[in-house]
């Protein structure tokens, strides 16, 4: 019995041992102006130990007692604190108070940002000094993004599950910037209206966006210029073009200049069309921002951008089938091109700040583009089965093009921002005035075998002819109000986003009004701080714009375009759930991203894709879906850079004229990978590691309907390495040079010298059998840079 009574005494003396070496460490973390920081992470390293401050910037855990233990602080944009706290025993409590982080810039901590709403942030840092043949490196970064696919390496323009080029919206500094209309091959593509050395912060959606953003189906680029907080500069050349940067900032002033020139010649040569290129793309941009006081903001955007590309073809031989099958076509070219994408953007916008929390702005804006693309292009062919020199076809083609286009687009907008406690509301009014022009004259003629195709015996007929003389003036009224809602339960440790707004638009041209719905809601479990789950949905609505309204009908074989004022926006219901979970390997941080979704598609205006160009149908004809997943793996797989891989696996399908069929944009999966290292033991060798593996579009022969699309491109392969040297380090100006920075960098575009498939030219002989000669895109290249940061 004395035995007995002996244990319990020892087990109750190790239990209040045990009691007294734990405390409760408590408090609360605030920024300068005393205000909450909500999910900061407070952390003891020793121990393993993380809580995150709720909405009201508190904190509660229990620790282990020793003779010291250190505690540390942290938020993304803040400074991070660490405390060590001597034999802490009861009750502790520290009101830790967090600073800005003005090196944030030169800080890798994208995506480290949690996300909890269908808005994703993204670096630039994450692709500089990154092999690109367009140039345009913000683009570049969006398409290696999961959901997102391109087939060409010379375009910026991207699908985001299963949209057309059209479907996605950007903004610059909350104004809807518009692309180019005529633009037909990647070739003629010149500069983005994006200037990546300008840029600030990078958000995205590939679906389930807010209501602030347009009447748009697929997606959002949502950039914003910076504001330097000292002098910055910057000057880069490559073999294919270059830029040049300068900001610098007062108290009450800041101003960003941006030039650019780019000239493909150089890659334009591995094309199998042989002949003299002279592309010119030249863009300048300028952001002003000025604050007299508190009160009031001042901000004005500029952009003048000119694209000419001029082309005189020579010859060209392409061979094409399997390895028993091969055939060549060759053809010798007479003629050239000459294209012309003159655009001006501007905007003036004035913010009056009512207090700390609200603010109103004004911000007026006005586009302008004039674009005229003519060719006049003969070629003479031959189309050979090369294992018995069989002649299959040889004739004569040639391609007539005189078209015109001026498009104007003014808007005013009124926007209005409040937080209200738990609430961040934002309304909007904009009113738009739309005018386009256009005359367009095309026709196309065969002569195979010394008849003209179509041939009946009779009459003599183009292949294909078209006219098209329009005019549209419109206006257009959009409104939205949303409210962004973060509260937490359950204990204060679940945290809630929830995100729901209403967007409405009415159209002059037709007459249409349409109502968009919109909630998403992002969830922090109290189980796991590491995980965040997303839901959302929304009714979405492509407004017509103008190529949606081009009608089509032919008399006499020739085709003339018209308006319709009958046409209706095209409607997409989003049903997305997403998860995030946040783990550590190595003491590395990553981040895996997964999100199912189904859009229920309606109204839809049927297209076809050729290169890049849309054509659309000019009426509503049919309905569809598209659905899928998209995974994303991004962390620092080496220590101090950050790298990803996606995988998109998606299906679309539309009904049209009682059949099922893909859309254009099917590309049933795509896998992307974003690697970059440095060389060890040494942060001046980097390398940058590009891959893209990407299903084939389905296609059909032209000027047929879409419903007879049978065949499908090969996979789109390709493989760009860069490397990169840094000759100079001085970020900390220990050395006494005007440089910051220089690196020199060699790029290998095309490694692997895959011929992916753009596009088919499609050969009809007097027979009416159809040949499609696959029109290759660029070939293996090396691209030598310099870049020089002061």
């Amino acid at each position: 019995m004395a035995r007995i009574i002996y244990s319990l005494i020892i087990v109750m003396a190790f239990s209040i041992n045990a009691m007294a070496q734990t405390f409760t460490l408590q408090g609360k973390v605030t920024d300068r102006d005393n205000n909450p920081i909500e999910l900061a992470s407070v952390t003891v390293p020793s121990q393993n130990r993380l809580v995150m401050t709720n909405l009201k910037g508190e904190y509660s855990m229990e620790v282990q007692s020793a003779d010291s233990v250190v505690v540390r602080f942290s938020m993304v944009g803040y400074k991070a604190k660490t405390r060590v706290l001597r034999n802490p025993k009861g009750k502790q409590t520290l009101l830790i108070q967090l600073f800005d982080d003005n090196t944030l810039q030169e800080l890798q901590v994208v995506e480290t940002v949690r996300q909890t709403g269908t808005t994703q942030q993204l670096d630039i840092k994450d692709i500089q000094n990154a092999p690109s043949a367009s140039g345009n490196a913000v683009e570049d970064l969006i398409q290696s993004q999961a959901g997102v696919s391109t087939h060409s390496e010379l375009s910026s323009q991207y699908n985001v599950r299963g949209g057309s080029f059209d479907e996605n919206s950007l903004y610059i500094n909350s104004v809807e910037v518009y692309r180019p209309f005529l633009v037909r091959s990647g070739q003629q593509e010149g500069l983005s209206a994006i200037n990546p050395d300008m840029v600030e912060k990078i958000l995205f959606s590939s679906g389930g966006f807010e209501a602030k953003y347009g009447d748009k189906m697929s997606s959002v680029l949502d950039i914003t210029y910076k504001k330097p907080k000292d002098f910055e500069a910057s000057i880069s050349a490559s073999l294919l073009g270059a830029t040049a940067y300068m900001g610098f900032s007062t108290k009450k002033l800041s101003w960003i200049n941006g030039v650019r020139y780019k000239t493909n010649r150089y890659l334009l040569g591995t094309l199998e069309t042989k002949g003299e290129y002279n592309p010119n793309f030249l863009d300048y941009q300028t952001y002003l921002s000025y604050q007299p006081n508190k009160r009031w903001t001042f901000d004005i955007i500029g952009n003048i951008n000119e694209n000419h590309y001029n082309f005189k073809p020579e010859d060209r031989e392409t061979k094409f089938g399997t390895m028993e099958n091969v055939k060549s076509f060759k053809v010798y070219f007479d003629g050239q091109e000459k294209d012309l994408f003159r655009t001006y953007f501007g905007s003036v916008g004035i913010t009056r700040h009512i207090n700390d929390n609200t603010k109103i702005s004004l911000i007026g804006s006005a586009f302008y583009t004039k674009e005229s693309e003519r060719y006049d292009i003969q070629g003479q062919y031959w189309l050979t089965q090369t294992e018995t020199s069989e002649n299959l076809g040889v004739g004569t083609y040639m391609d007539h093009t005189r078209n015109y286009l001026e498009a104007n687009v003014q808007s005013l907008k009124l926007m209005f921002n409040t937080k209200i406690k738990k609430h961040s509301i934002e309304a909007g009014l904009t009113y738009k005035k739309e005018h386009i022009k256009e005359n367009s004259r095309e026709y196309e003629m065969r002569d195979s075998a010394g008849y003209s195709v179509p041939h009946t015996g009779n009459d003599l007929y183009m292949i294909y002819s078209l006219n098209a003389k329009n005019k549209l003036n419109a206006n257009r009224f959009e409104g939205y109000i949303q409210d962004t809602w973060k509260f937490s339960s359950w204990g204060e440790h679940t945290f809630f986003t929830l995100n729901y707004g209403l967007r409405f638009s009415r159209w002059s041209f037709n007459g249409e009004s349409i109502l968009s719905p919109r909630v998403s809601l992002g969830i922090i479990p109290a189980f796991n701080h590491d995980v965040t789950f997303r839901i959302a949905t929304g009714m979405y609505y492509q407004a017509p714009f103008f190529k949606e309204l081009r009608d089509t009908t032919t008399i006499n074989h020739i085709t003339y375009a018209t308006l319709n004022d009958k046409i209706k926006s095209q409607r997409s219901i989003h049903f997305i759930g997403g998860v995030d979970y946040r783990f550590r390997v190595k003491d590395l941080p990553y981040k895996f991203t997964a999100e199912i979704y189904y859009k229920a598609l309606s109204n839809l205006v049927p297209y076809s894709v050729n290169n890049v160009k849309v054509v659309y149908y000019g009426e509503n004809r049919c309905s569809g879906h598209s659905m899928g997943i998209d995974l994303k793996l991004y962390g620092q797989f080496v220590p101090g850079t950050d790298s990803w891989l996606s995988l998109s696996v998606m299906d679309t399908k539309m009904n049209l004229n009682g059949k099922s069929v893909p859309m254009p944009t099917d590309q049933r999966y795509a896998v992307n990978l974003f690697f970059t290292d440095y060389f060890p033991h040494t942060d001046r060798w980097k390398m940058s590691l590009k891959l893209a593996y990407a299903d084939g579009l389905p296609f059909g022969a032209p000027h047929r309907e879409l419903e007879t699309n049978s065949f499908r491109a090969p996979a789109y392969k390709r493989v760009d390495i860069g490397m990169s040297y840094r000759a100079l380090k001085n970020d900390d100006r220990h050395l006494k040079s005007i440089f910051k920075n220089i690196w020199l960098g060699i790029d290998g575009l095309n490694l692997l010298g895959i011929n992916n498939v753009n596009s088919y030219y499609w050969i009809t002989d007097v027979t009416s059998q159809q040949y499609a000669v696959p029109n290759y895109l660029t070939g293996r290249q090396i691209n030598g840079r310099v870049l020089f940061e002061f």
